[in-house]
């Protein structure tokens, strides 16, 4: 992984990749679903440290399994009311509702597993 400069205010598509291990694929359909919006300068992409943070909150909620939609609505609430905090406030509600899900799914699984003579 690249090493992390703090001076640093922009990426290219292929900084930003590398540093997040994700494919330059990745990028461009979270550009297109409009979750990233880098600026154009011709037919380059620079990407400012306010898309490298969204990048870090999509590939969080991916690895929590949320959907894209339900990471737009996560993100977006940073930039709009009620901001940060309720971000925070709705974030730690979804983990739940994703936590009892799973739950409920490894009910299941012992059961089927008990039923089977497992």
């Amino acid at each position: 992984m690249p090493e992390h400069r703090p001076d640093r205010t922009t990426w290219t598509i292929t900084q930003l990749a590398e540093e997040h291990g994700v494919t330059l694929r990745t990028l461009r359909h979270y550009e297109e679903v409009g979750l990233l919006h880098p600026e154009r300068r011709g037919t380059s992409r620079v990407f400012h440290q306010r898309d490298r943070v969204r990048l870090q909150l999509i590939l969080r909620g991916k690895r929590l399994g949320f959907t894209l939609p339900e990471i737009r609505t996560i993100v977006d609430m940073y930039d709009d009311q009620p901001g940060e905090a309720g971000q925070l406030r709705y974030l730690l509600e979804q983990i739940e509702v994703r936590r009892a899900e799973l739950d409920e799914v490894e009910r299941r699984c012992h059961e089927d597993l008990s039923r089977l003579g497992a």
